[in-house]
């Protein structure tokens, strides 16, 4: 499936939704909110956005359980709201694509509540059922004596979400219940799925970021069957809505781009060491320069040739379920990953609040589900003249999760009058991003130093090259470049370096973008 040419510039900004902005002071964030703040993701540079479940639920996954897949939760507005948001956004040049949760629902879906029932019915194969009270699905956790229905029914993640069936690859022929992923109750859940995608799409959405995209089917080694799963759902999005986006949360490009997705993230679990760039110990953009990037360019370039050209690799900023990019960094160590994040081939991906380098919050007890990422999940800072940094004009102990308290906490209204700041920073980058045409989602991409340091790459688009240094560490570095002889710096960051004939010496905690000639070969 062709991507939509948007993604080809895009630069999206996820929003937690209860968290952002709460328009109606009950403490927890809404749409309505939102549209408030599209002004300010314009300016930060972003031309999509990538909002949360926003469904009703009984949010004991943070809405991740969906009980209603075509109803916004009130606690977030209404279905017009949703639509207005949609509006709102494209009159600013914005994109909006929803999180799209097609493996699980909530306990309390309708179809679920049918499944449970102990007469036949259309929902009864809805869902992955035993035969037998007695009897778990094979490899997977399920819930069992809660319905007069005989059987136990398998469950994805949390108990309250039961998986929803798309059937097995190889279905054991002694487990009757074992569907065959073409027989008629996984074909019944594609096409209600498709169902909810055709719905939100016509009321303006532009795509979805898949959760857990890669879970489908069951009972397979590999993933051939999910992947042409997903291929039959491409087949009905490339007939009916070719510009509509597709990012899954799968990890593993070499499957999700075949399967048909645009874009896939490189999550913070599975084969991509992307949390070697900045959760852990000792991450590589720290200023300790204790880190190596050997690991992660390793996956990298495996996962860049089994893309491809035309699938997108996505390196986030952090998301939702990941430490934020502020728990190990601090300081100039943010402006230079963002340096480096803003500088990548593929779609970049900004958590909101990174751009200001906010903060985890600390030994906070779990919120809807959210246990160890519940810090990373608190509500944005706006200002310092307003109760809550202008999040919420409820009391604090009604947020939805509590704030950062810390005197020193960053906010938006401080770092925009700050030139240096992180934000103006990352205003920089983006708009440096969307000049340079070398610099886009699609251009080529060179490692020339990279597991120690300095991190040096190089870009490029048609005839236009572009090398990019990046040095995380105090200590100053050379390194031999591609001949550069009066070559112009587009954008630095930090001290400033130099050039002898083939020989970078870049400052330590610095970053260049430096305008390379047209000659510079890839190879």
């Amino acid at each position: 499936m062709s991507a939509p040419a948007w993604l080809d510039s895009a630069i999206f900004y996820e929003i937690y939704p209860q968290s952002f902005c709460d328009s109606n002071g009950d403490g927890i964030g809404d749409i309505p909110g939102i549209i408030t703040k599209l002004d300010y993701i314009r300016d930060l540079g972003a031309t999509a956005i990538w909002l949360n479940p926003c469904f009703l639920s009984p949010f004991a996954d943070a809405g991740y359980d969906v009980a209603d897949y075509c109803r916004v939760a009130p606690r977030y507005g209404t279905n017009e709201d949703l639509i207005r948001l949609f509006r709102e956004a494209h009159a600013r040049g914005l994109r909006v694509i929803l999180d799209l949760v097609p493996g699980h629902t909530s306990i309390e879906h309708p179809w679920f509540r049918s499944s449970m029932a102990a007469e036949e019915n259309e929902y009864s194969k809805r869902y992955i059922w035993t035969d037998s009270i007695w009897e778990s699905p094979e490899g997977m956790h399920c819930l069992r004596g809660i319905s007069a229905r005989d059987g136990s029914v398998a469950v994805n993640f949390f108990s309250s979400q039961p998986a929803l069936n798309y059937g097995y690859a190889r279905p054991d022929p002694v487990k009757p219940w074992q569907d065959a992923m073409d027989a008629p109750g996984p074909l019944a859940t594609r096409e209600a799925i498709q169902g909810v995608m055709r719905f939100w799409l016509d009321a303006g959405c532009d795509g979805f970021r898949v959760d857990m995209a890669g879970s489908l089917v069951k009972g397979e080694g590999g993933a051939e069957g999910t992947i042409s799963l997903w291929q039959d759902f491409f087949d009905f999005l490339n007939r009916e809505y070719p510009e509509a986006a597709m990012v899954s949360e799968w990890g593993e490009p070499d499957k999700s781009l075949r399967a048909g997705f645009h874009m896939d993230f490189l999550l913070h679990f599975g084969p991509s060491h992307y949390n070697d760039l900045f959760r852990v110990d000792e991450p590589y953009f720290s200023r300790r320069g204790r880190g190596s990037l050997a690991a992660f360019w390793k996956a990298y370039a495996r996962s860049r040739a089994k893309a491809g050209t035309d699938g997108l690799i996505c390196i986030p900023s952090g998301n939702h379920d990941m430490d934020r990019l502020a728990r190990r960094l601090e300081g100039d160590d943010l402006a230079l990953a963002f340096a480096f994040l803003l500088t990548m081939p593929g779609v970049p991906f900004i958590y909101y609040g990174d751009e200001i380098g906010q903060k985890e919050v600390e030994g906070l007890i779990s919120v809807e589900g959210g246990y160890g990422r519940t810090g990373a999940r608190s509500p944005m800072h706006w200002d310092r003249t307003q109760a809550n940094a202008g999040f919420s004009a409820a009391a604090s102990d009604a947020l939805y999760i509590a704030m950062d308290s810390s005197p020193d906490h960053p906010d938006v209204a401080s770092q925009e009058g700050m030139p240096s700041s992180l934000l103006n920073t990352v205003r920089a980058l983006c708009a440096l991003r969307k000049s340079v045409p070398a610099l886009g989602n699609r251009g080529e991409f060179k490692l020339i130093s990279g597991g120690g340091y300095p991190l040096v790459y190089l870009r490029g688009a048609g005839p236009e090259r572009v090398l990019v240094a990046i040095n995380p560490s105090e200590k100053q570095f050379t390194c031999k470049v591609p001949p550069l002889t009066g070559a112009a710096t587009l954008w630095a960051y930090g001290g400033t370096s130099s050039l002898s004939r083939r020989t970078l010496t870049i400052p330590g905690r610095s970053a260049v973008v430096i305008q390379a000639p047209s000659s510079t070969v890839f190879r």
